[in-house]
C-alpha cells in the first residue's frame, strides 16, 4: 500500500515539475515514445488505485484525476496516429484473379 502512494506522489511530482518551472510544454523534448509510456504508466496508477480497496476514496480519488488529466493532456500533444508507411503492405498488391 505505501509503494502505491509513493507510486502516486512521485508521479504526481514529476507531473507538477513543469508547472513549477512555469515553462510551456513545447519547451520540452518530448518524443513519441516518451509520451505514450507516459500514457501507460498513467493508465496503470489509474487501474492498480481503482483495484485497490485499502486505499480511502479521499486519498486516491485527486491521484486518479490528476493522472486522467495527464492522459488528456498528452493525447492532444499527440494528435491523431500518422502511418509512416509509404504504402499498406497487403492493399497495394493487385488482386489475384483465379479462372
Amino acid at each position: 500500500m505505501q509503494r502505491i502512494l509513493m507510486g502516486g506522489l512521485l508521479a504526481l511530482a514529476v507531473h507538477a515539475a513543469p508547472a513549477v518551472a512555469q515553462q510551456p510544454a513545447q519547451a520540452y523534448d518530448l518524443c513519441y515514445w516518451c509520451m505514450r509510456d507516459a500514457i501507460y504508466a498513467d493508465l496503470s496508477l489509474i487501474a492498480r488505485l481503482e483495484a485497490n480497496p485499502d486505499i480511502d476514496e479521499g486519498i486516491k480519488a485527486p491521484q486518479i484525476v490528476a493522472a486522467r488529466a495527464d492522459i488528456h493532456r498528452l493525447r492532444a500533444i499527440l494528435g491523431p496516429a500518422v502511418d509512416m508507411r509509404p504504402e499498406p503492405c497487403c492493399y497495394a498488391r493487385p488482386r489475384l484473379v483465379i479462372r
